[in-house]
């Protein structure tokens, strides 16, 4: 199916751009032209924060009870869209229909059934010693959200908003733009009012820029490279808005020298290459102590050489393509610094995999003997490349984990846990996972040092879209 999509969702209806501009979206497995969206404008933005604006005294006055029957309706609809919604995710960006199904559609799910349950409990209200403090919408909010995981960056952006009671432009990556639509169709039909959610298709540079800097925007959310994390950051600082950023990672996965190696590595081979390894948050440094090298080396090759890379709509397909030609030129450029650098490759390098001559696909590609000096070692890639890197003692382990601009998550391997707990305790990251745990929706995500600041998911991802007043003497007699 071809997607044509050229109209924009502002006030409650959907309406054409200000100025006409076709971009087509190209399907990254077939590199055949997936569908047509409009590019949106300044003039788009305008008009889509005027709208916001004028909704947002009414929705911040609606009580929580009020929002949280919203979101429920939106649950409903979401899941009556749910596989529209899962085909569009893997024919935008090449997602393996297993995991567009169980996993990229599925967060949308958890996102708001999470919210739904905080909003049972949290507290907009409270005494603290001699004020109450007000917990207040922030306002209206400009959500840049990017193509790698489309409907969770989405989700948790939007779902917290409208819990907060705040209104909201969404400007969804040009790459991934389908699935975005296909959101605001359900919030349409869900009923949330006009003006409280808008959408704007578009590139960073236009649109999202004219978001950042606009005098009534009150708060930016931005998920994306660290790169575009900073422009965003410098255009909002002129109005002083708050700033909301996940950005990258190079996150450590340390494997100490107790654990189950056939099972710690396989699925930390088969984390970095999920999602053809475009998740900020995949383990892609794995430190292995330097005795057990070879046998690690041994393991992740049979396990990368048995991950079926290929047609993402094919039963049993693990990996799907990079989302576009750019990205795949990037990865392959550091696959090629990589082998320049010295670095061993276990398994897959340069080139497309055996039987793909078409599509953006990319061979899931294990270095070992790396230094944490090494290109490939520091530069997020953003592909199904991991970096195997020894070390000689625990404090030299915490040392490379910690020896990063990044600090999103990491990860840490021990039979005991108590020790597992010590070595997480001591990195510098937003989220340490310990033995392969999985987390739930209200688990905070976000990261340290240029991984960005803020927190999403559950609670912690409400707080984000509130501001604090207190009101000192409120309980006077």
């Amino acid at each position: 199916m071809q997607y044509e999509y050229r109209q924009f969702y502002i006030d409650g209806r959907w309406v054409d751009p200000v100025a006409a501009r076709d971009f087509q979206v190209i399907n990254p497995a077939t590199e055949a032209v997936a569908g047509v969206i409009s590019m949106g404008s300044a003039a788009d933005v305008d008009r889509a924060v005027a709208a916001a604006r004028r909704a947002f005294e009414g929705f911040a006055r609606t009580t929580a009870q009020e929002r949280r029957a919203l979101l429920e309706k939106i649950l409903v609809g979401y899941k009556a869209h749910y596989d529209e919604i899962a085909t569009a995710i893997s024919d935008e960006m090449g997602a393996p229909m297993k995991l567009a199904r169980e996993s990229q559609a599925a967060v949308g799910v958890g996102h708001l059934t999470a919210m739904i349950d905080v909003l049972q409990h949290f507290k907009f209200e409270e005494k603290h010693g001699a004020a109450r403090l007000m917990l207040e919408p922030v306002g209206v909010c400009a959500l840049i959200t990017p193509w790698n995981w489309p409907i969770n960056q989405i989700a948790a952006k939007v779902v917290p908003a409208l819990a907060a009671g705040c209104t909201m432009v969404l400007k969804p990556s040009e790459f991934s733009p389908f699935s975005a639509i296909i959101w605001a169709q359900v919030l349409h039909e869900a009923g949330v009012p006009a003006g409280v959610f808008n959408l704007i298709n578009g590139d960073g540079p236009t649109v999202g820029a004219a978001l950042a800097t606009h005098p009534d925007v009150d708060m930016v959310s931005f998920t994306g490279s660290t790169r575009a994390g900073t422009e965003v950051a410098k255009g909002a600082a002129a109005t002083v808005k708050r700033v909301h950023q996940e950005l990258g990672g190079k996150s450590p996965n340390v494997l100490l020298d107790d654990v189950d190696f056939e099972r710690a590595v396989k699925a930390s081979v088969l984390h970095v290459f999920q999602n053809s390894g475009q998740s900020c948050n995949a383990p892609t440094r794995m430190l292995v102590p330097a005795a057990k090298l070879a046998a690690v080396e041994a393991i992740a090759k049979k396990v990368a050489e048995a991950v079926v890379v290929g047609d993402p709509k094919a039963e049993g397909t693990a990996v799907g393509p990079v989302v576009t030609k750019i990205q795949f030129d990037r990865v392959e450029g550091f696959i090629a610094q990589g082998i320049a650098e010295g670095a061993k490759v276990v398994t897959g390098g340069s080139g497309r995999p055996a039987g793909l001559a078409k599509g953006y696909f990319v061979k899931p590609t294990i270095f070992s003997n790396v230094t944490n000096d090494m290109v490939i070692a520091r530069e997020e890639i953003f592909g199904p490349v991991l970096c195997i890197l020894p070390y000689a003692s625990e404090e030299e382990a915490v040392r490379i984990a910690n020896d990063t601009p990044y600090g999103l998550a990491a990860y840490v391997w021990s039979k005991d846990p108590a020790r597992a707990r010590q070595i997480g305790a001591r990195i510098r990251a937003g989220q340490v996972i310990l033995n392969g745990a999985r987390g739930d929706m209200n688990t905070p995500f976000g990261g340290f040092k240029r991984s960005g600041n803020g927190r999403e998911w559950g609670e912690h991802g409400l707080r984000d879209f509130l501001e604090i007043k207190a009101m000192v003497g409120a309980d006077a007699a």
